[in-house]
């Protein structure tokens, strides 16, 4: 038995204002849609962060509603769980519940139990710092529930782990329940697999199926897993999509040749790429420096640069993820001294008005101030 393991595709993502970022998200994402398709999986599994809002363009629901179509038609079943981009603290329904409820798909985020032959799978949305302590019980529960079934157990979860990235870290594997077979993870977007003594199998981060804001921009690949569960172990093999080329490149001496080696590579992709620039050093003129970034604007589909003086007084953080969403909510928690207002302006309140979604943001803020009147906090 085969099944798919999907993560973070942020449909509906538009990066720079682009609408060929935004298409490039829905490419990948079809693609891994047709390679599971292709190879005969039996499930899908979708581990948050489906949307890049909690409220998507018409497009993005479109997306994966005909992805989940063309699913079914090949009899290839799929689940779900939210992550912090498909939650939105308005009294409304999450979106994706529109595939669960259409039988689309399964939402299995709730903590209980679902089975597909004789796999069982459980899943659990999105879960905030300040709301762990309140799992603690639930995963002992489905740690027992895992420890009688003989077949196939799956946890799916939208969480950073410590031992994989501990700047974007919510649990300890030792936190997590010790019974399952295959661990599939959503939340961090790079590729990771790792084997926990304590743990009964993989634990499996595919990474974002598209490069996104947070990242940054950088030389890197993008996929998702197909899962071996054949035998009694779970073996996730890593299937890389065909994304577009990302490069940052930094130059300190011979800015010509850098200039047009830095062509030379760009004339070898398929795809217009997207490109950052650093330019160390004194001596070069301003004017030079344009005159020749003209040259390489043309052939990106997104170029940026800058010019430091010296190394980056900042290179010190360079080894840590480019995970922008956590820094800003550290920022929004030490001005806004309150961990829910940080979290509501970040994660609810910011990508409304970052998509130009003036109406459900106002409505956003009327619906916390009520709710704040009512409770006086």
């Amino acid at each position: 038995m085969l099944f798919s393991h999907i993560s973070d595709t942020h449909l509906g993502l538009q990066q720079y204002g682009l609408e060929e970022r935004e298409q490039d998200i829905y490419d990948s994402f079809n693609q891994a849609i047709d390679i599971s398709i292709k190879d005969h999986v039996d499930f899908v599994i979708f581990a948050g962060d489906i949307f890049h809002t909690p409220n998507p363009s018409g497009t993005a629901i479109i997306q994966m509603a005909n992805a989940l179509k063309r699913l079914k038609k090949n009899s290839i079943e799929s689940f779900f769980i939210l992550g912090e981009h498909d939650i939105s603290r308005m009294r409304a329904t999450p979106v994706p519940y529109v595939y669960h409820n259409l039988e689309f798909s399964k939402y299995v985020g709730r903590g209980e139990p679902v089975y597909h032959k004789d796999v069982m799978i459980v899943g659990f949305d999105k879960i905030r710092k300040n709301e762990l302590e309140s799992f603690e019980e639930k995963f002992r529960e489905i740690d027992a529930l895992a420890k009688q079934h003989n077949g196939h157990k799956i946890l799916v979860l939208h969480q950073g782990i410590t031992e994989v990235n501990q700047f974007a870290a919510e649990l300890n594997s030792s936190d997590l329940p010790k019974n399952f077979t295959y661990y599939a993870m959503g939340h961090l977007h790079d590729k990771s697999v790792k084997q926990f003594d304590q743990l009964g199998g993989p634990l499996a981060y595919p990474g974002s199926t598209e490069m996104t804001t947070s990242e940054g921009i950088k030389e890197t690949e993008k996929g998702f897993f197909e899962v071996d569960i054949s035998s009694k172990e779970a073996k996730p093999n890593w299937i890389k999509l065909d994304t577009r080329p990302q490069f940052s490149t930094k130059i300190e001496d011979d800015f010509d040749t850098s200039i047009s080696k830095m062509l030379e590579k760009i004339s070898t992709f398929d795809k217009k790429p997207i490109v950052e620039i650093k330019i160390i050093g004194k001596d070069i003129e301003r004017d030079v420096v344009q005159t020749k970034i003209s040259e390489i604007i043309p052939q990106t589909l997104h170029c940026s640069w800058k010019m430091l003086q010296s190394e980056d007084t900042s290179s010190v953080l360079l080894n840590r993820p480019a995970r922008i969403d956590e820094e800003l909510l550290k920022l929004a928690i030490n001005s806004l001294k309150s961990e829910k207002l940080a979290n509501f302006a970040v994660n609810d309140l910011l990508p409304l008005l970052s998509s130009n979604q003036l109406d459900q943001a106002t409505q956003l803020v009327i619906e916390n101030f009520e709710q704040f009147k009512r409770n006086g906090k």
